[in-house]
C-alpha cells in the first residue's frame, strides 16, 4: 500500500502522523511511504531522517493526496486538505466528528474511509490512541491554567500552589478519566487543593486511594458541581463520551457565580465542550473572556509539544497503521474489534453509532454493503 504522511497545517500544529522509525517498519513490509517534505521538522525529524530508511520525501501537499492509498496524519482535515481526497482513499487521523458536522458532511461527500484515532478501543475497552494525548493534555491544563491565573493573564493573581502562610489555589477537574487523572496529579504535585469530580464511584473509589492527600474525590452531580465552582480558582473540563459531544457540565449562570478572574482550560472542546460558553481556539489566541472568567479552549493543545506528542502519539498509532496497510481496513476490522470501531465513516456511510446519533445521521454497521 502507498502510504502518505502530510505536513499537518492547523495552525500551531508541530505534531507529525509518523515517525522515521514507523516509516522504516512500513517499508520493511513492503509498502512505500510519501511524506511531505518538512512534515517531521516541528517534531524534530528532519527530511533527510526519512530518506535514509526508505521514505520518499515529496514537495506539495496535493501530491501526498494524490499518490496514496491511506493518509496517516495527526489533526482532523482541514479545508484545503478535504479537497484533495479521493473516493475510497483511507485516512487515519483524529477528526471528532460529533462536535463537527460541517466535517463530517465533507467528509461523508469526500467518500474517504475514515478511520478516527479516538474511538479505537483495546481488549480492555480503552481508547489506547487518545490516551496519550489525553496523558500530554491533563498536564498541560495545568501548566496553562497556572499561567492563565497570573495577573497580566487577566487571572485572579493567584499562585497555585500558594506559600507557607497563603492558601493554596482551589482546583476543580470535571472526570477523572485519563485527562482528569494527570491533571490532578500535576495540580496536586504543585500544591493546590483539588476536587476530582466523576459520576463512576468505582473510579473515585480507586483514585481515592491513589491520589495524594490533597486530592478530594466528589461524586459529580449538578448539585456538587455548583458548589465547587463557586470555590474554584481553577476548572479542568475532562469529561469524555467516546465519539459523542462532550455533555455541558458548566452553564452561563454559573460562570456568573464564579470568582472574578478565575480560569477555565476545557480539555473536551475537541468534542464540543463541557462549559456552554467554550468556542476553540488557537495557540496563537488562547483565551478570551466571558462574566469575568478566563475561558482557555485550544483544539489542539498538544501541538504546542511536538517532539513529546509526536513520539507518545506514534508509538501508539503504528501497529494500527501497520495492520491496515498491510491486511487493508476490512480485513483488519473483520481480525479486531477494537480497530473496527475506529472506522466511521465508508465511502459516504456512516458506521459510528455515536457519531450517528450526535448528528443524526442513519446509521449503517459495518457489516452493511
Amino acid at each position: 500500500m502507498r502510504v502518505g504522511v502530510p505536513k499537518e497545517v492547523k495552525s500551531d500544529e508541530y505534531r507529525v502522523g509518523m515517525m522515521p522509525v514507523g516509516a522504516e517498519v512500513l517499508v520493511k513490509r513492503g509498502h512505500e511511504v510519501l511524506v511531505e517534505t518538512g512534515a517531521g521538522v516541528g517534531s524534530g525529524f528532519p527530511d533527510e531522517a526519512y530518506q535514509a530508511v526508505g521514505a520518499t520525501i515529496v514537495r506539495g501537499h496535493e501530491e501526498v493526496f494524490a499518490r496514496t492509498d491511506m493518509i496517516v496524519k495527526v489533526k482532523e482535515p482541514q479545508p484545503p486538505e478535504i479537497r484533495l481526497f479521493h473516493r475510497g482513499q483511507i485516512v487515519f487521523t483524529y477528526f471528532h466528528f460529533a462536535a463537527d458536522r460541517g466535517l463530517t458532511q465533507a467528509c461523508i461527500d469526500g467518500g474517504i474511509v475514515a478511520i478516527a484515532y479516538e474511538t479505537i478501543k483495546d481488549r480492555k475497552g480503552q481508547l489506547p490512541l487518545l490516551t496519550p494525548m489525553s496523558e500530554v493534555a491533563g498536564k498541560m491544563s495545568i501548566q496553562e491554567g497556572a499561567k492563565y491565573l497570573e495577573k497580566p493573564m487577566m487571572g485572579r493573581g493567584i499562585l497555585l500552589g500558594g506559600v507557607p502562610g497563603v492558601t493554596p489555589a482551589h482546583v476543580v477537574v470535571l472526570g477523572a478519566g485519563v485527562v482528569g487523572t494527570n491533571a490532578a496529579k500535576v495540580a496536586a504535585g504543585l500544591g493546590a487543593n483539588v476536587v476530582l469530580m466523576d459520576i463512576n464511584l468505582d473510579r473515585l473509589r480507586y483514585l481515592d486511594d491513589v491520589m495524594p492527600p490533597n486530592v478530594t474525590t466528589i461524586y459529580s452531580d449538578p448539585h456538587t458541581i455548583r458548589e465547587h465552582l463557586l470555590l474554584a480558582d481553577l476548572v479542568v473540563g475532562a469529561v469524555l463520551i467516546p465519539g459523542a459531544t462532550a455533555p455541558r457540565l458548566v452553564t452561563r449562570q454559573h460562570l456568573k457565580e464564579m470568582k472574578n478572574g478565575s480560569v477555565i482550560v476545557d480539555v473536551a472542546i475537541d468534542q464540543g465542550g463541557c462549559i456552554e460558553t467554550s468556542r476553540p481556539t488557537t495557540h496563537k489566541d488562547p483565551t478570551y473572556v466571558v462574566d469575568g472568567v478566563v475561558h482557555y479552549c485550544v483544539t489542539n493543545m498538544p501541538g504546542a509539544v511536538g517532539r513529546t506528542s509526536t513520539i507518545a502519539l506514534c508509538n501508539a498509532t503504528l501497529p494500527y497503521a501497520l495492520k491496515i496497510a498491510t491486511s487493508g481496513y476490512e480485513k483488519a476490522a473483520a481480525e479486531d474489534p477494537g480497530l473496527a470501531e475506529g472506522i466511521n465513516l465508508i465511502e459516504g456511510r456512516v458506521t459510528n453509532p455515536a457519531v450517528a446519533e450526535s448528528l443524526n445521521y442513519k446509521y449503517e454497521p459495518l457489516r452493511a454493503k
